[in-house]
């Protein structure tokens, strides 16, 4: 994907240090790394907005916010990150969390159904928090990692491939020169 595409996608720099709402982070909003899109930054944003996709918490974006500038990340792309976990992938998330969780406390297997309700959640969300909460530490840990250590290895191979690129272009460029050392002479001159 070119830098310049994931560019497009995010605001741009004045618009978010003019922002009124985040006047309070001040200087720290300066910070390049911030915002730019380099193999440290962007990759750490990965760790950071996947690590807290997967904790199971409300403001989400805030706190990869935060913790972007705090780390000094790629701020944009970590809070997109956190999206991981919307409302479509919650459940899934939350059950595999649970079950880990379960698994690593080894807890016995229990039978849930999930209501929207005042009452379940102080009954049964309170019986079940220890293994949520670590599952889900788990899977952030993981996800976090996966997600560091996946786009270092992309960022190297697409450097790798530009470098192939521009070797290539260069030898066809000295193949048609006329000044190549290489090239073959017509007959006339070898005599």
């Amino acid at each position: 994907m070119s830098k310049n595409l994931v560019k497009k996608w995010f605001p741009a720099y004045e618009s978010v240090r003019g922002h009124r709402a985040l006047e309070i982070l001040g200087p720290r909003l300066r910070a390049p790394d911030l915002w730019h899109l380099n193999r440290r930054s962007v990759a750490g944003a990965f760790a950071v907005g996947l690590f807290v996709a997967f904790l199971p918490i409300p403001m989400q974006m805030l706190l990869a916010a935060v913790i972007a500038i705090w780390v000094r990340v790629n701020l944009p792309v970590s809070v997109l990150l956190v999206w991981v976990s919307n409302p479509l992938t919650i459940p899934p998330i939350l059950y595999t969390a649970y079950t880990i969780g379960r698994w690593i406390l080894g807890e016995p297997r229990r039978s849930l159904r999930v209501e929207l309700t005042l009452e379940w959640v102080t009954g049964e969300l309170l019986t079940i928090w220890m293994p949520l909460m670590i599952g889900s530490l788990v899977l952030a840990v993981v996800a976090s990692a996966s997600g560091y250590v996946t786009i270092r290895v992309l960022w190297w191979l697409s450097v790798i491939q530009r470098v192939k690129l521009r070797r290539a272009r260069l030898r066809r460029r000295l193949l048609k020169s006329q000044h190549n050392p290489y090239r073959s002479k017509p007959d006339s001159d070898q005599r």
